[in-house]
């Protein structure tokens, strides 16, 4: 049971990492052990869930594309809620909380309403994917830079904010989230501002995990 005492209530938002339970981090690990509510995420493994105690109860928000448990809204109101019943609450999300997770949001969410937080860093997919796939985002003989972007922009956008036509120009390798169903416009925005078609390419899906699959190819060939 919670304290009485609805100052007890505390958020942390954990990052999980990108799969592989080993990537969690030590302080991901205390803070889920010792957990009361356990409010976790599509791409957080069952694996990492299980190191919870048998006592946490866990709620599921998930996302996929076009189906949403929750909406974000719905979310904040959640981790506002269990928070003022005194719970002990571990927000945990896939990668890092601050890399395309929504973490902001649910900060400034909770800053607002007086809630008491902490965030802890995830190991990102954005480095970590790639590692597990053999390469490496920087090289001193092919690349110096990296930049990492999201292949899915918000509906509610006026217009797109992501600028493929400056990125294209930059010598730097280009990491994209979440830009499956986009593949094929973003590699045609990228080679018709000038990218060669012949920059080797990969999609790598399920990263870290023991379902991890690459395919690779080149900007013309990879959709």
């Amino acid at each position: 049971m919670p304290s009485a005492d609805p100052s007890h209530g505390r958020v942390y938002l954990v990052g999980a990492g990108p799969g592989d339970p080993g990537l969690l981090t030590v302080r991901g690990l205390e803070l889920l052990r010792r957990a009361e509510v356990i409010v976790y995420d599509h791409l957080v493994s069952r694996e990492i869930l299980d190191l919870a105690s048998s006592t946490a109860r866990p709620i599921y928000v998930g996302k996929i594309a076009g189906r949403h448990t929750k909406t974000q809204e719905e979310i904040n109101d959640l981790l506002l809620y269990e928070a003022r019943q005194g719970y002990q609450v571990v927000r945990l999300k896939g990668g890092d909380p601050f890399i395309f997770g929504r973490g902001g949001e649910e900060c400034l969410f909770l800053h607002e309403h007086g809630i008491p937080f902490e965030v802890v860093p995830g190991v990102s997919a954005m480095a970590a994917v790639p590692a597990y796939a053999g390469i490496p985002l920087t090289g001193r003989d092919y690349s110096t830079s990296f930049i990492a972007v999201t292949g899915h922009e918000h509906n509610h956008k006026e217009k797109p904010q992501v600028d493929w036509a400056t990125i294209a120009r930059l010598d730097a390798t280009l990491v994209v989230f979440m830009g499956i169903l986009s593949i094929r416009s973003i590699c045609d925005e990228l080679r018709r501002h000038g990218r060669p078609p012949e920059t080797p390419a990969a999609v790598i899906r399920w990263g870290t995990t023991t379902e991890q699959e690459t395919i690779t190819g080149t900007l013309s060939t990879i959709a």
